[in-house]
This record gives structure tokens, C-alpha cells and sequence, in this order.
């Protein structure tokens, strides 16, 4: 096969803007927009590829990576949905985005999404996508619109502790020293952070305050993590930090994951042509090298068990997703205890790492996976899918419910954590039916837990050990309910689900151990999914995963389109504000008196959050303030209010 080079929309062009990396003005020469901008403006349809109707493209991987892969070669990359390929190791598409089960045996999902309004690329995807329940003209996006814009979420029962009782969670809980210590870490510059952990940099105190609580059961954060990865969530989710206690912030799909999401873009991707091959285990690539250029002529899988090598011809694509977090998951039930397969997972071969393993030993460009998925105990977590029947907990779950669970509207609003849980034990109950085939008189609910090395503090054992008898008596424990146990258990249906992976993406990491997307000099291969590096966004979400995938598709095939870097919402003065008020417990942080007392009267007023009803005088407030900082009856403090008053009243008279 003859080599063939990267190809380029036009010199320079980047399809992975990074908006952090330098300063963006108008000039004759840049036509494009900002790099984080969004909006119409970026969903041009560049032209397709040369020679885009003959070439073929595999998929390795049928999660939503590879299916954004598919859904982009042929949105605008024009590739003839035939000529695609989904190559799954499983014998269902959806990856980790999973849902299964009925109602006699129990309900199962590995794990559920929290969404945010500005996961740009997924719902750049979605909107083209027909709704799965609207007639013909609908999409996706407008049917999880629907359903959020009439249904607000929120939560009323976020922490809970002592039993039952639910702890107060109406701020963040962070003094001001440790106000800092979050503010300092948005300050650094992400070159700093290499192979440091959360526990490294944070203090004790932090780790056991409210914010924490709050953030790392809802993003699943261990303290040993990547504080790397910790700043970047920060930046990504600034925006949402006045809804981080209520969970006001988020928004819910109607149904499970793989109902909502896999399978309308599934269905839509069969429908117009794709191919998925199930039972199809990919282990490594041949490559054709010359110099430092690296061609895949060939991949090399295990097709129902059986060694096959399938041809990658000239002008063909790769999509490759590397690791998974749900590879290698131990199943339980009511009575048994999920058993983790220690021999298999310590093996190379027959793994969902396998790929990404034999990748790195080609060369380093490839990446360092043993960084990720060479310590399970640490990125190990357990999930458990109650499917409930009327019993004593449901009773319990309708007290904390923002509205009747039955009604098909929010019920916990998220995840409720129960802060005194030796596990960080968490459950949620979401909009019901949470399956379309659920009967009506059943309820799923979803229980994790973050800590996998201590005992119960009604069992005696750690979750991992535990059958679902045992963690549905460690649940009703801490609901206060204990006493409810048979009665609950003789209603309720558990399944357990034990992921060796699961946050392995969040491992301390340094540059190079995750590869780039397109890693460099590979001509026709491109790396998809979690375990890949993006300039600014985050890992274990759906958005990331169907960046990478975007990424993928417009860098191979050098389309003259741009993937735009992470939402500005970082940068807006307005999300500042209402961060900065959020980290300080809702009170006015140090200085907003001062910006009331410049702003007051003034265009942009309105920016700035509402004082509190019933304080003394803004002008005494701000006086306090100054004579804090620079002492009472100082020279200094004079000449500040001096300054101030005249720059108030010079504004003022040009506004008039």
C-alpha cells in the first residue's frame, strides 16, 4: 500500500482550536470566528473530501464515540453511510451508555449522565437526530427540551446524614482559606498539574466540607485522583456552581441512557446504510511505516472467538475508541456478590484495553495506558439497579421526592449522598417510567457508592463482598428504615454491577500518557473516547466522547470546519459573579459591595447579584470593606473612597 499524508483544509488550519492558548482579535487574515464560539455560524457545511464516495471507513467501538464517528462522516464529511462499518465487541451497540432488563427480573444501568446545557457537540448531534417519541420533524434535543423545560430539576434531600435526616446543603461550606485554595487552582496553568493528586494540593478541612461532598459524589471524584482533571471539571462547570447544592444546574433525559440517546441514533444510522458487526473484538493494527508516518493496513480481531485480519484499502479510516471503564464488570444479584475476574483483567489478551496496550508497545505517540488501567483498586467503584415494587422505601423515596414519583415529573432531582456513609453512598431515582416497558406500579432507583475498602456501617463488610440483600439493608440504614428490611426486600429487585475501570480516566496523569486524537503522523488513524487528550475539555461525559469523535472525523479528512473549543461560559463576567457569590456561601464576596457601589445606576448593573434584603447601606458596607483592607482612619482609605465616589459620579453623569 503507498503511504498517504495527513490532509489539511488549508495550511495552518486547526480543527481543535484551544481558546486558552492566545489572544484572538479581527485582523484580514483570520476569517474564522472565536475558537469556543458556538452558534449558527459554526454549523457550516464544509465540502466533502476528495474522492469521499470510494473510501471506506471502521469504527472500533459501537459507544457513543463511535457512533458520533459514524454520525459525523456522514453529516459533513458526506461519506455514503454504506461505506461505514461499526466494529462492537459486545452483542449490542451503546458501550457504556447501557439500559436492560424487565420488571420480573430486575432493571439494570451500569451508570446514568448528568447533562449541562452547553455540552455544545453533543447537542450539535442531537438536534439532527429524530426525537424517539415526537412524530416526523422532531429531533432528540427538542424532545429532552421538552421534557426539562416543562419539568425543572431540583433536588430538596441532596445530603442526608444521622439516619435519615437531611443535612443542611444550602451552601457550599468553604471558609475563606478554602475559598482559596479553589480560586488558586482555576490560577494555575494546567502544566503545573502533571501526576499531582486532589489530596496532594487540597486541605483536610476541604476534604470534608459540603462543596466536596457535593462535587466529587456527583462526578465521582476519589481524593487520590487527578487534580489535573479536577481543575479542568472547574473550569467546565463554573457556570453551574450556584446549582451545584440543589442541582439546579442539570438536566435529565426522560428515559435510561441507551433508551434516550443510543437508540435513536442507532436507528437512525441503520436506517440510512451503517453496518454494525457484533462479536467483534479488535486487539491490534498493522501499520505500514515509513519515517514518521504510520498507515493501518490492517486490523486485526477475533470475530465469535475466531483470529481474523480485516484489509484496511488505500484511502480507508480508522476510528479506534482506547479503554473502557466498563470492561471487565462483575454482575451480582439479591443473594450473591459480584465476583471480579482478577486473572482475566490482569491478562493483555481478551480485554477492552488489549488494543490501546498493543498501540503503546508500537510506539510512544500511542500513549501510556498502564497509567490508566494498571491499578484497579483505585479506580474501582460498584453500582446497584433496585427495581422496586410499593414497599416501605418507596414510601421513604416519596417523602424526599420533589413530586410524586408515579407522575413521570423529577423525583430526587439527582443523586442524594449520605455524608457520614463509610462508602460515600449515594442513590437517585429519576423521572419514572425510567424504561418505556416499566409497568406502573414499579419504580428503578440507582445506588453507587465511592469507597470500596471499608465496611458498612450497618454491614460489616465493603460494598464489593456484598449481595444486594445486603447493600438494600445498608440503604434503608441510612434512609432510617432499618427495621423495613424484609418488608422492603420482599418488593425489591436488586442488581449489582462491580467496574474495575470505572473512573480510570481520572488516574494522575502527565503530557503524553493519553494520546492526541489524531496522534502524530498517523495518516489514516484516529483514537476516540475517554482516554484521549482534548486542548481544555473534561473526561466521563457524553460531550467528551462525542468531541473526540468530531475531532476524528474533521482532522482525517482535513475538512475546512472547526470543532469549537470548550463554551466561553468560563470567561463571561456574568458566571464569575455568580461563582464567585456561590463559593462564598451565597454571602457577598469581598469587594461586590464595591462593584454595587461603582455599577450602581449604570448600564451593567444588572450583572451583578442582588444584595442581601435588610443590610446596612451599600456605601457603610463598602466603607467596612476598604477600612479592612487598609485600616481605619488610614490615608490610604481615604483617598480609596475619594477615588471611588468621584469615578461613581463621573460614570453616572456620562450615562445621563
Amino acid at each position: 500500500m503507498s503511504q498517504s499524508k495527513p490532509t489539511m483544509a488549508v495550511p495552518g488550519f486547526e480543527h481543535q482550536p484551544d481558546a486558552s492558548r492566545a489572544y484572538w482579535r479581527h485582523r484580514p487574515d483570520n476569517t474564522l470566528p472565536p475558537p469556543d464560539m458556538v452558534g449558527a455560524y459554526t454549523r457550516n457545511r464544509p465540502l466533502p473530501a476528495e474522492g469521499i464516495a470510494n473510501r471506506k471507513a471502521w469504527i472500533i467501538g459501537g459507544g457513543i464515540a463511535g457512533l458520533a464517528a459514524a454520525f459525523y462522516l456522514i453529516r459533513d464529511a458526506r461519506m455514503p453511510a454504506a461505506n461505514i462499518t461499526i466494529l462492537e465487541n459486545l452483542a449490542v451497540e451503546g458501550g457504556s451508555l447501557d439500559g436492560s432488563g424487565n420488571a420480573q427480573e430486575g432493571y439494570l444501568v451500569r451508570g446514568g449522565r448528568e447533562m449541562n446545557w452547553n455540552y455544545d457537540n453533543l447537542w450539535d448531534m442531537f438536534q439532527d437526530v429524530p426525537a424517539l417519541e415526537l412524530p416526523e420533524g422532531y429531533s432528540v434535543l427538542d424532545e429532552y427540551r421538552l421534557v426539562n423545560d416543562s419539568d425543572p430539576n431540583y433536588s430538596k434531600a441532596r445530603l442526608m446524614h444521622r439516619r435519615g435526616q437531611i443535612q443542611d446543603f444550602s451552601t457550599l461550606g468553604l471558609s475563606r482559606s478554602q475559598q482559596w485554595e479553589l480560586v488558586r487552582l482555576l490560577l494555575k496553568r494546567k502544566e503545573e498539574l502533571d501526576d499531582r493528586t486532589i489530596e496532594d494540593y487540597f486541605s483536610e478541612g476541604f476534604l470534608k466540607s459540603n462543596f466536596w461532598f457535593l462535587w466529587r459524589s456527583m462526578f465521582a471524584f476519589q481524593n487520590w485522583q487527578s487534580l489535573l482533571e479536577m481543575k479542568l471539571y472547574m473550569h467546565r462547570f463554573l457556570d453551574a456552581l450556584d446549582g451545584l447544592t440543589d442541582m439546579s444546574a442539570l438536566v435529565f433525559p426522560k428515559y435510561n441512557q441507551f433508551d434516550s440517546f443510543v437508540r435513536p441514533l442507532a436507528g437512525m444510522l441503520r436506517r440510512q446504510g451503517v453496518t454494525f458487526q457484533f462479536d467483534t473484538l479488535v486487539e491490534d493494527l498493522d501499520m505500514a511505516v515509513s519515517g514518521e508516518l504510520r498507515t493501518v493496513t490492517g486490523i486485526r480481531a477475533r470475530v465469535g472467538g475466531e483470529p481474523a485480519t480485516i484489509a484496511v484499502g488505500e484511502g480507508d479510516l480508522v476510528f479506534a475508541l482506547t479503554g473502557s471503564m466498563t470492561e471487565g464488570t462483575a454482575y451480582g444479584g439479591m443473594d450473591h456478590a459480584p465476583a471480579l475476574d482478577r486473572a482475566r483483567l490482569a491478562s493483555p489478551a481478551w480485554s477492552g484495553w488489549t488494543l490501546w496496550r498493543n498501540l503503546a508497545r508500537q510506539s510512544p505517540v500511542f500513549g501510556r495506558p498502564e497509567k490508566f488501567c494498571g491499578d484497579i483498586e483505585r479506580s474501582m467503584w460498584e453500582s446497584a439497579t433496585l427495581t422496586c415494587r410499593p414497599s416501605p422505601l418507596v414510601e421513604k423515596i416519596k417523602a424526599l421526592a420533589v413530586n410524586d414519583p408515579y407522575s413521570g415529573k423529577t423525583v430526587t432531582g439527582g443523586i442524594v449522598t449520605f455524608t457520614d456513609s463509610n462508602w460515600v453512598l449515594s442513590f437517585t431515582v429519576n423521572r419514572q417510567p425510567h424504561f418505556p416497558d416499566q409497568p406502573g406500579d414499579v419504580l428503578v432507583a440507582w445506588v453507587y457508592a465511592l469507597i470500596m475498602d471499608k465496611p458498612g456501617n450497618c454491614v460489616q463488610k465493603p460494598m464489593p463482598a456484598c449481595t444486594g440483600r445486603e447493600i438494600l439493608a445498608e440503604l434503608c440504614h441510612h434512609l432510617g428504615i432499618p427495621d423495613q428490611i424484609d418488608a422492603v426486600a420482599a418488593n425489591t429487585q436488586v442488581r449489582t454491577a462491580l467496574m474495575p475501570y470505572i473512573t480510570a480516566q481520572f488516574m494522575p496523569r502527565a503530557a503524553g500518557d493519553r494520546p492526541e486524537v489524531v496522534p502524530r503522523g498517523c495518516t489514516n488513524l484516529a483514537l476516540l473516547g475517554q482516554f484521549v487528550e482534548t486542548r481544555n475539555d473534561v473526561v466521563f461525559t457524553m460531550e467528551s466522547s462525542v468531541r473526540t469523535a468530531r475531532i476524528a472525523v474533521y482532522s482525517l479528512l482535513g475538512l475546512a470546519k472547526q470543532v469549537p473549543d470548550l463554551s466561553p461560559t468560563q470567561y463571561d463576567v456574568r458566571n464569575l459573579l455568580r461563582a464567585a457569590r456561590a463559593l462564598n456561601n451565597g454571602s457577598p464576596f469581598p469587594g461586590e459591595r464595591l462593584l454595587h457601589r461603582l455599577l450602581d445606576k449604570t448600564y451593567y448593573a444588572h450583572v451583578l447579584p442582588p444584595l442581601p434584603a435588610n443590610e446596612p447601606g451599600t456605601r457603610e458596607r463598602v466603607e467596612q470593606e476598604l477600612a479592612g483592607i487598609f485600616g481605619k482612619g488610614s490615608q490610604l482609605l481615604r483617598g480609596a473612597s475619594s477615588w471611588l465616589e468621584g469615578l461613581r459620579d463621573s460614570l453616572n453623569r456620562k450615562s445621563r
